[in-house]
C-alpha cells in the first residue's frame, strides 16, 4: 500500500513564516492558499480533506505538497507563464500611433475622424502596412502613447503687420510702468435669464432654475477698467458699446492718476475704441493708447479679470432685472478689490489664463503653432 501524501518536517523558521501567511491573509492568493495546504498537510490531514479545505482538486494539492517537499518556501511563489510572443511590434505601434494622428481624408476615408473601430479596420485592410489588432489593445496603444479623442478647437491667427510690436509694447509698459498702466474692456452681452452654473447641495437634489422663453430685458454691457499696479477692478453698466461711453470710462481712468504724468491703457482694437475724439483727447491729456494685434484681444490683461466676473456673479444667478444685476456686480467688485489676493479668485484668473492660452496654442515667446 502507497504512503500517504504529506509534508515533510518542517522547521522552526518555515512553520513561523507560513504561519503568518495564513494569519495575515494577505498578499498573493496563490501563496495564501498554497501555505494553508503545507499547514493543513502539517497538522495530519489528508489529502481529499485539504482539498474540500481550500476547494481545490486532490491531484492540485498533491502537486504543491510534492514541490514543497522539493523546493521549500521557494515553492509557495507563483510561476507566471511568459504568455503569448508579441504579435505587435514597437515598429507597428509608431505605425499605429502615425495613423491615428493623420486625418481619415488624407488617407482616402470618405470621414473626418477616426473611430476606434474604423481605425482597426483601417490598420487591418492597410496594405502597405498590415496590422490585425482588436478594439480594446488598440484602445490600450493610445492611451500609452497619450493619445486621447478630444473635441475640436478653433482658433485665428494675428493677421496685423504690426504684430510684434504692438505686444512688445504693452509687455513693456506692463514690465516698467504698471503703476501707470491700465487695461479697458467691455463684459457682454448682460442678458437677464437664468445662467446655469454649479454649488454645494445636497445628493441627487442640484438647484433648480427657472425656463425662460422670453427675454424682454434686452442686454446691457459692462465696461470694465483694471489698475495693473494697484490690481483694482472697477467700471460700469452700459447699455451699449460706444465711443462715447468708451471716452467717458477712459476719463474714469485718466482721473484715477491725476498728476498729470502719462498714463497707459491697453485696450482692443474695436472701432468705439479709437474714433478721432478719443485719440484726441488722449493726446491733449497724456494718455497713450496700447491697441492689442488684431485678432488678439487675449493680451488684454483685464481679460482674466473677467473670468472670475462671470464665475462668481453671472454663473447659477437669476437676476430679475438689470439694476439688480448691476448691484451684484458692484457688490462683487468691492469684495475682490478687498481680497485681491484670495485664492478663489487667483484660480478662477487662473482657469480663464489657461482657456485664452488653449485658443491661441501657446504664450508669448514660444513658437507658433502650426495648423494640423
Amino acid at each position: 500500500m502507497a504512503e500517504p501524501v504529506r509534508v515533510r518536517r518542517l522547521s522552526d523558521q518555515e512553520g513561523q513564516r507560513l504561519q503568518r501567511l495564513v494569519r495575515r491573509g494577505t498578499g498573493s492568493v496563490v501563496r495564501l492558499r498554497r501555505a494553508m495546504v503545507v499547514l493543513a498537510s502539517v497538522g495530519g490531514n489528508s489529502v481529499p480533506v485539504i482539498a474540500r479545505l481550500v476547494q481545490a482538486d486532490e491531484d492540485s494539492v498533491r502537486q504543491v505538497i510534492h514541490r514543497f517537499n522539493e523546493m521549500g518556501m521557494a515553492s509557495l511563489d507563483p510561476q507566471w507563464a511568459g504568455g503569448r510572443p508579441r504579435r505587435i511590434s514597437s515598429d507597428d505601434e509608431a505605425f499605429i500611433v502615425a495613423t491615428a494622428n493623420t486625418r481619415p481624408a488624407k488617407l482616402g476615408r470618405p470621414f473626418t475622424c477616426w473611430s476606434v473601430r474604423k481605425l482597426a479596420e483601417y490598420l487591418a485592410d492597410n496594405p502597405d502596412r498590415r496590422v490585425i489588432i482588436g478594439r480594446e489593445r488598440l484602445r490600450q496603444v493610445l492611451r500609452r502613447h497619450q493619445i486621447t479623442f478630444q473635441r475640436t478647437k478653433t482658433w485665428k491667427e494675428s493677421t496685423d503687420p504690426q504684430r510684434e510690436q504692438k505686444l512688445a509694447r504693452i509687455e513693456h509698459v506692463i514690465e516698467h510702468f504698471p503703476h501707470r498702466t491700465f487695461a479697458f474692456d467691455e463684459f457682454g452681452p448682460l442678458t437677464i435669464r437664468p445662467h446655469g452654473g454649479v454649488g454645494w447641495q445636497p445628493k441627487s437634489r442640484p438647484r433648480r432654475l427657472p425656463a425662460n422663453y422670453h427675454k424682454l430685458h434686452g442686454v446691457r454691457q459692462f465696461h470694465g477698467c483694471y489698475s495693473i499696479g494697484d490690481d483694482t477692478l472697477w467700471g460700469v453698466v452700459r447699455r451699449q458699446k460706444s465711443a462715447a461711453n468708451t471716452l467717458a470710462a477712459l476719463k474714469s481712468i485718466r482721473a484715477a492718476r491725476p498728476d498729470g504724468a502719462p498714463i497707459y491703457i491697453i485696450l482692443d482694437n474695436l472701432s468705439a475704441h479709437k474714433g478721432f475724439a478719443i485719440r484726441q483727447w488722449a493726446a491733449r491729456n497724456k494718455v497713450e493708447l496700447c491697441f492689442t494685434p488684431t485678432y488678439a484681444s487675449w493680451a488684454n490683461p483685464i481679460e482674466a479679470h473677467f473670468g472670475p466676473l462671470r464665475t462668481f456673479v453671472i454663473a447659477g444667478s437669476d437676476h430679475p432685472n438689470h439694476t439688480v444685476l448691476a448691484r451684484g456686480l458692484h457688490a462683487y467688485l468691492r469684495w475682490r478689490n478687498a481680497n485681491a489676493r484670495h485664492p478663489d479668485v487667483l484660480t478662477a484668473q487662473r482657469r480663464h489664463r489657461a482657456k485664452i492660452r488653449s485658443e491661441r496654442h501657446r504664450r508669448w515667446g514660444q513658437p507658433a503653432s502650426r495648423a494640423a
